[in-house]
């Protein structure tokens, strides 16, 4: 069994954190991480955070424009846990995610332009269009959505990882869902199948505080969703997703059981978003205080101050790496522009069954 982590108690302290101070960062796992993964991959890990904030950024003014429809969720805050749990994967493994997909769409190797065009509904989006923000789709990278319905992709993941340990591949599948979702029946029946039959998954509760706007004690018996594996005989851990390294090492031990041993993890990740819910939500149900004292501990203002700090790398070329991400966001928005909508003949296409009937 897992022990539970520290991880839970590191938030509350870095409420007083100020501009993402460095310091707040576990200086322990950044000596390891220099030495396991080296400058230039963790500069990397920070670009990839880089990019997921300034897409999303871009993403919520173009909702605001109307160009983007229906239901839209940002990642904003949460970027560590998507850029940390990727890191631990290799090309063969899967990735199964809920309505708020676009930052693991893009860690999992999905390009800014499809994931963009998706979101406009044009037809050179990765599910052509038809599929919208929640319903973002890869077979190449092997991110199997995108689920709108809550708890709906928990099934769907144990069952990818059911197929990978039944063809001998070897394969880990990582199934993101939201704390909201775990309290679903669904999940639990998939979590001890998941025990059972000793699949290869990680369960990544991303508990960002709040099932929509009810907070979580409001809604959970216990505050660590990890003990929720305690009925399953799970192995189970809390970890700090505010941290990027914290991040990485705490999920990667869970990557690295379900590849070399076959078995199954849950994890409560703790982590904040920025944004409401969804484009729609005003977050009125928190303090204006809260949202302050999170941002002031900001994950990616921490990676970027560390960064200096140990003059990895300097202010100008920490300044240049924004610069390219903001373009890279910029040009992911003219793609989807300049793209065409799907045409009405496409009504049809990937559907299920053959349409019998005369439509207009």
């Amino acid at each position: 069994m897992v022990e539970k982590s520290s991880a839970a108690e590191q938030p509350a302290k870095r409420k007083s954190a100020k501009n993402g101070s460095p310091e707040y960062l576990d200086k322990a796992l950044a000596k390891r991480a220099l030495k396991d993964l080296g400058e230039d991959r963790i500069v990397e890990m920070y670009e990839e955070m880089l990019v997921l904030r300034r897409f999303e950024e871009v993403a919520g003014r173009q909702y605001q424009m109307g160009k983007i429809k229906g239901f839209c969720h940002l990642y904003i805050g949460q970027e560590p846990v998507s850029v940390g749990a990727m890191a631990g994967l290799e090309d063969k493994d899967y990735a199964v995610s809920a309505y708020r997909a676009h930052g693991h769409a893009l860690s999992k190797g999905m390009t800014p332009r499809e994931v963009m065009a998706e979101l406009f509904g044009k037809e050179t989006g990765c599910s052509r269009g038809k599929g919208g923000s929640m319903h973002l789709f890869s077979v190449e990278k092997k991110f199997y959505g995108g689920w709108g319905l809550v708890g709906g992709q928990v099934p769907t993941a144990a069952g990818i990882a059911f197929a990978a340990k039944y063809r001998d591949e070897n394969a880990v599948t990582l199934c993101f869902l939201g704390d909201g979702a775990i309290h679903q029946g669904v999940v639990h029946e998939t979590f001890n199948m998941a025990q059972l039959w000793k699949l290869p998954i990680v369960f990544i509760v991303e508990n960002n505080k709040y099932a929509m706007g009810t907070e979580l004690s409001r809604a959970s018996s216990v505050h660590d969703l990890s003990e929720k594996a305690l009925a399953y005989g799970m192995a189970r851990a809390q970890v700090d997703g505010k941290d990027l390294f914290r991040s990485y090492y705490g999920i990667k031990d869970a990557i690295d059981r379900a590849r070399n041993e076959s078995l199954p993890t849950l994890l409560d990740v703790v982590t904040y978003r920025f944004r409401g819910h969804s484009m729609s939500d005003p977050a009125n149900y928190r303090t204006k205080e809260e949202l302050e004292a999170e941002m002031a501990a900001d994950p990616l203002i921490r990676v970027q101050q560390w960064l200096a700090s140990t003059q990895i790398r300097t202010p100008d070329q920490l300044n240049e790496m924004d610069a390219k991400a903001k373009d890279i966001a910029k040009d992911a928005v003219k793609f989807a522009d300049d793209s065409a909508f799907p045409d009405p003949s496409e009504l049809e296409t990937d559907i299920y069954v053959d349409w019998s009937w005369d439509i207009e």
